[in-house]
């Protein structure tokens, strides 16, 4: 349950009156400015209404340009439910509206200095607990890496059609990838020791299990987000971190162990594949799609063409596996 409140014109109260009517919401209010000719309108609106409501009021701000629509979380509510209503919500799985899930996706995947400077420290961090064989330092570079936010804006994107935050995700995804493995390139070049902790050896093996691993991380990656369970993204950082097989992937090139360096490569591969695809899957079996009908079909040719990508991406994948398993 939130509070959705929308700031417009005086002459627009009636109809906004009239959405909160039709879809039934009863705890509502209203704040009319006779010297602004402005209104404040607020909704007290549940989890399952929440986005037909966004829908309806996003035509008024297509309208107006003076008009503003705020959703804001409820931290608690005093008055308990009836029976009839716990019960009905269980049967309704907690959900995000599109526009709340674009502002927390679209945030993670901008390119900016905190996002390189990130990158930069937990490249570092990341790439002296695998030399040292230290697994807490190498989790705690898995959380600090902001690698995820953009693979799963990639997705996002598809699932919208919106091609604008498509580009800047991959723009995004590769500046990381590429500044993660350039530093760890560079480290490599100067460690004096050989590569044979149990971190980086582990990084450089790559099987079935790591497939179906990246699979279902993807998917908790996008259960945890639609659902408003953020928290879970920790985890999820940690079961899947695309940090430390880059990082081992630089290491063994900057020393020259190009064995060691193509195992790392395919698991990087693998984790960045199965997690768009498995993301995107998700993202469909959710509902996750645009407002109006030109942009849903605008998507679901993006949907196609990703799907079929990452697919066949997959494929070719799961071959290298097989073939250097039976190489060995």
């Amino acid at each position: 349950m939130k509070i959705i409140e929308v700031i417009t014109d005086a002459g627009d109260s009636d109809t906004l009156v009239g959405i909160a009517e039709q879809h039934e919401i009863n705890d509502r209010w209203v704040n009319l400015d006779s010297n602004t000719q402005r209104c404040v309108v607020r909704m007290l609106v549940s989890d399952d209404k929440r986005q037909k409501v966004l829908d309806a009021l996003q035509k008024i701000i297509a309208t107006n340009e003076n008009a503003h629509v705020l959703v804001i979380p409820v931290d608690a509510v005093l008055a308990r439910e009836p029976k009839h209503e716990e019960e009905k919500k269980k049967t309704i799985p907690a959900s995000v509206t599109r526009e709340e899930l674009y502002k927390e996706i679209e945030q993670n995947a901008r390119l900016d200095s905190t996002y390189l400077l990130l990158v930069t420290l937990s490249t570092i961090v990341v790439s002296i607990g695998l030399l040292q064989d230290n697994v807490a330092v190498v989790i705690a570079a898995m959380v600090i890496a902001p690698l995820l936010g953009p693979n799963l804006a990639l997705a996002f994107s598809t699932s919208l059609g919106d091609a604008e935050l498509l580009w800047r995700s991959l723009k995004t995804l590769l500046s990381g990838l590429g500044l993660a493995l350039g530093l760890s390139v560079i480290i490599g070049m100067l460690w004096p020791h050989a590569f044979d902790s149990h971190e980086v050896i582990s990084r450089t093996e790559v099987g079935m299990e790591s497939v179906v691993l990246a699979l279902a991380s993807g998917a908790a990656a996008v259960i945890s987000i639609t659902t408003g369970l953020s928290g879970v993204l920790v985890g999820v950082m940690v079961a899947i971190a695309l940090l430390p097989p880059t990082a081992v992937l630089g290491l063994t090139l900057g020393a020259e162990h190009y064995s060691q360096a193509a195992g790392a490569g395919l698991l990087l591969a693998v984790n960045i594949v199965c997690l768009n695809l498995a993301a995107k899957l998700v993202f469909l079996s959710r509902g996750v799609k645009p407002r109006t009908w030109l942009e849903q079909r605008k998507a679901r040719q993006s949907t196609a063409t990703y799907i079929i990508f990452w697919l066949v991406s997959l494929l070719i994948l799961v071959f290298a596996i097989y073939l250097r398993e039976h190489l060995r």
